[in-house]
């Protein structure tokens, strides 16, 4: 099964590129152009991260994010063009896990995803893809170093 991921951003443009980008790299990717319809989406398709912009219409990003740490604690990335430490700070402190300044590298992305499905217990990765040396098994269970 393939780790699910929420894109909220009220630019098609953008949700129809991360969708393309994030399936490449085996995601299972939902997209939503509105605050409150990404909510709700988080409710039903439970996501183990949700990306999500800032600047939005009617429900912005600090709104969703508020409203999702009622009922879940997936993984919140920002994604935004804001760069402003304030308002980093300021989302931070509302509930979101990371925060990225668009644009950003397409495998920086990938990487801070992963990042945080592993220390959520959401992403397994094999015991073959380590070195033979340092083989750690990344999952809710102890960790496996042989």
């Amino acid at each position: 099964m393939n780790p699910k991921v929420l894109v909220i951003d009220d630019d098609v443009a953008i949700t129809d590129l991360m969708s393309m980008l994030l399936k490449t790299h085996g995601f299972d990717v939902t997209t939503t152009n509105n605050g409150a319809d990404g909510v709700n989406l988080v409710k039903t398709k439970t996501p183990q991260v949700i990306i999500l912009d800032l600047m939005m219409p009617d429900m912005d990003g600090w709104q969703v994010c508020k409203a999702v740490r009622t009922f879940s604690n997936a993984p919140i990335l920002i994604l935004s063009a804001i760069n402003d430490p304030r308002l980093v700070a300021s989302i931070l402190d509302a509930g979101a896990d990371d925060f990225l300044v668009k644009p950003v590298p397409s495998g920086v992305l990938v990487a801070h995803i992963r990042k945080m499905m592993r220390r959520t217990g959401a992403l397994h990765l094999p015991l073959d893809d380590a070195p033979a040396e340092k083989k750690i098994r990344l999952n809710n269970t102890a960790p496996l170093i042989s």
